[in-house]
């Protein structure tokens, strides 16, 4: 009888197997076998679907052993270097080295450790779609203060360009004294050329009482370059131009402004430490046309998943202006932690 239902649990298994046209095969460190449809690898996590399980299964990159694609990927180097086609791990298996065919053809032959992000070719839009939201609520009896905060992200990525944005929202009401709200968001796309090199377009909005600014809106191009990429981190920098429109509320009514700057920007991002993902961003904006204007944008997310793709963030915003408007401050800044949802 024991052997009837092991008969019947692998041919089940093996139909289900069949019934994937396009059927991808891993063989993990540990000598588990694992047969499905790669949906991606993305910092240092490889994500693959099976007809056995109701949710795709993420792995180490690290822990793969040997892989065998039948899908097509858009493939990246930590060289930079593109290209696509499959995978078919070599035979000798102390070598560990991937071959990247097409046509049947190898077009190279590199380390595991070289490849840090594979995309499937002609994937559906909602398997490039990425985005997260989080809440947070804080009461006080004393003064009946109230604080809301918001904190989101919306992302698409196609194999050479890419379009992220962002909205945060932070508001405090309290008795007898003026509420205080900071809000900023952004909308940027990104375009990539030559190996590590890319192209940057980006607009953002911030509107915050410290600084009494009732709506800055900053348009920018530029061009930047990943100098490190590997499967724990990667740190890119990019330089351009921007323009800046600026309205402020003062006493004496509503005062607006415009000015050209110049901008260089760093981004530093480590995903590979366990369940944290680190993420931070600073860019400075000397002006071309006021006179020893100095602005500094900075931002820092630190993210702890959790089960169930929810996860805590640990959020800091602050923004310089050496040469605010009358009775402004020169620093704002913005310390969030949130209870957040991802997919």
């Amino acid at each position: 009888m024991q052997h009837k239902f092991l008969y019947l649990n692998l041919f089940f298994l093996l139909l289900s197997f069949f019934g994937y046209s396009q059927t991808d095969s891993l063989i993990l460190t540990n000598q588990d076998v694992i047969v499905g449809e790669i949906k991606g690898l993305n910092k240092n996590v490889l994500s693959i679907e099976t007809a056995y399980s109701d949710k795709d299964f993420k792995i180490e990159w690290s822990k793969i052993k040997r892989i065998k694609t039948k899908q097509e990927f858009s493939i990246n180097l930590v060289n930079g270097k593109r290209f696509n086609g499959q995978l078919v791990s070599t035979q000798a298996d102390s070598v560990r080295k991937i071959n990247i065919v097409k046509n049947k053809d190898t077009l190279a032959q590199v380390d595991r450790a070289a490849i840090v992000f594979l995309d499937v070719v002609k994937t559906n839009f909602w398997s490039r779609l990425s985005a997260s939201v989080g809440l947070g609520y804080n009461y006080t009896k004393a003064k009946n203060l109230q604080q809301f905060s918001v904190r989101s992200t919306l992302g698409y990525k196609a194999t050479r360009w890419s379009i992220d944005g962002s909205y945060n929202d932070i508001r405090s009401y309290q008795d007898d004294v003026e509420n205080v709200s900071r809000i900023d968001a952004n909308l940027g796309y990104q375009y990539s050329i030559k190996k590590d090199w890319f192209l940057t377009a980006d607009v953002s909005w911030l509107s915050n009482t410290a600084q009494n600014l009732d709506l800055r809106t900053l348009g920018k191009v530029g061009v930047g370059k990943f100098i490190i990429r590997t499967n724990k981190m990667y740190w890119g920098s990019q330089v351009g131009a921007s323009y800046n429109n600026e309205s402020y509320d003062v006493i004496e009514g509503t005062t607006s402004k415009n000015s050209a700057e110049a901008f260089l920007g760093s981004e530093l991002n480590l995903y590979n430490v366990g369940d944290i993902n680190l993420l931070t961003k600073v860019a400075f904006y000397p002006s071309l046309t006021e006179s020893e204007r100095m602005r500094i944008d900075y931002s820092l997310d630190l993210k702890y998943d959790l089960p169930f793709n929810f996860y805590i963030n640990l959020g800091l915003g602050l923004n310089y202006d050496n040469r605010p408007v009358k009775n402004g401050s020169e620093t704002d800044y913005v310390f969030q932690s949130i209870l957040g949802w991802e997919w």
